[in-house]
């Protein structure tokens, strides 16, 4: 889905914006005359108040009250009796004044409200570009950080073969604990490269077939589950529109998720499937893992955010914010539902058309 921001009226300059008020006048009073002779009554009141707005909202307040006075003098030269005359009756004067006031409240919004639109525009632009700022800073932060880390990783493996003969039991544990967190640390910055890719990188979306790319999925998680009991149940999926690439890693990502976080069961249960919801598919992702605790739920979807400790599930926390990411760029939403020692679903909110 594209993102969806305010439109923001082109700023018109002072000649402009007093030209508009007064072709909107003459635009509006043509209009009145010409449906009047065609028996149309009291059209000209909502044309004129029209004229009114368009000149606020385009050109500012100096030519909303240009167009407003044009208003009145027209609406009494042209449809006030006695016709052609300027001549205000005493009757005739509150309802001027009404007019005048209503057009002025008119006025007003359309003002007001162009200048909302215009400072959240301005906000919107000024977040899009710290957020790219952050993305470039992640980005360029974790590339450099590969090379000097690279190189702890390498001089500590060298240190390891070479000094192994004279170090002592417990000065090899701290080598090796050393190399560890170096591994570590390495593969945690691979995955804030890969989840800053996916903010830079273009969407190139299409309609493509789900129940392939599920199908190619599995194909490539099932490499790792030799020697473990799965029970799979696989529904057949719809048709959607969306970045081909980019859902494939989420739904890897999800897989991937339920396969570790039942390993510990004897009798792993994975069911995937969807429901359909007029122009949107949700699909989930269900399993009887270890499960998680609904009040932690707002930390599933955060940055190196973990539930369980390492000790007993490996990865680094990226997973689940990449698909969140991935399902954000699509306009969709994602969620998770689970019960400790119960088991986890898993949903993804999609669009079926291009019209996003």
């Amino acid at each position: 889905m594209a993102k969806s921001t305010p439109h923001i009226p082109t700023s018109l300059s002072a000649i402009q914006g007093y030209g508009l008020a007064v072709l909107s006048f003459a635009a509006a009073l043509g209009g009145a005359v010409l449906l009047e002779r065609f028996h149309f009554r009291d059209v000209e009141v909502p044309l004129f108040l029209f004229s009114v707005a368009l000149s606020a909202w385009y050109g500012g307040t100096g030519p909303a009250i240009l167009a407003l006075v044009l208003s009145c003098v027209g609406f009494d030269f042209f449809f006030v009796q006695p016709l052609y005359t300027l001549y205000i009756t005493r009757d005739d004067l509150p309802y001027f004044l009404v007019f005048a006031a209503f057009a002025s409240l008119v006025t007003w919004f359309s003002t007001v409200r162009r200048r909302v639109e215009r400072e959240l525009g301005t906000r919107t632009a000024e977040l899009e570009a710290v957020n790219k700022e952050l993305e470039a800073f992640a980005y360029s932060v974790s590339h450099d950080l590969r090379a000097p880390l690279r190189h702890m990783a390498g001089f500590t493996q060298l240190l390891q073969r070479s000094s192994e003969s004279v170090l002592n039991e417990k000065s090899q544990r701290y080598v090796k604990m050393i190399l560890e967190s170096a591994n570590r640390m390495g593969v945690l910055i691979d995955d804030l490269l890969s989840f800053s890719r996916i903010g830079r990188a273009e969407t190139h979306k299409s309609l493509f077939s789900l129940d392939q790319l599920m199908q190619e999925v599995l194909t490539e998680v099932r490499q790792e589950t030799e020697g473990r009991n799965i029970s799979w149940k696989v529904a057949r999926l719809p048709s959607l529109y969306g970045d081909r690439s980019m859902l494939r890693l989420a739904l890897v990502n999800l897989i991937s998720n339920a396969m570790k976080f039942t390993r510990t069961r004897s009798q792993a249960e994975i069911e995937v499937g969807y429901t359909d919801q007029q122009d949107k598919v949700i699909v989930f992702v269900r399993d009887n893992g270890v499960g998680f605790d609904m009040k932690y739920v707002d930390k599933l979807f955060g940055v190196f955010q973990r539930l369980h400790p390492s000790e007993a599930f490996e990865g680094t926390g990226i997973g689940l914010a990449t698909v969140q990411r991935i399902v954000l760029r699509h306009g969709g939403r994602v969620w998770g539902e689970g019960q400790v020692d119960k088991g986890a679903t898993f949903y993804i909110s999609l669009s079926k058309s291009q019209g996003v």
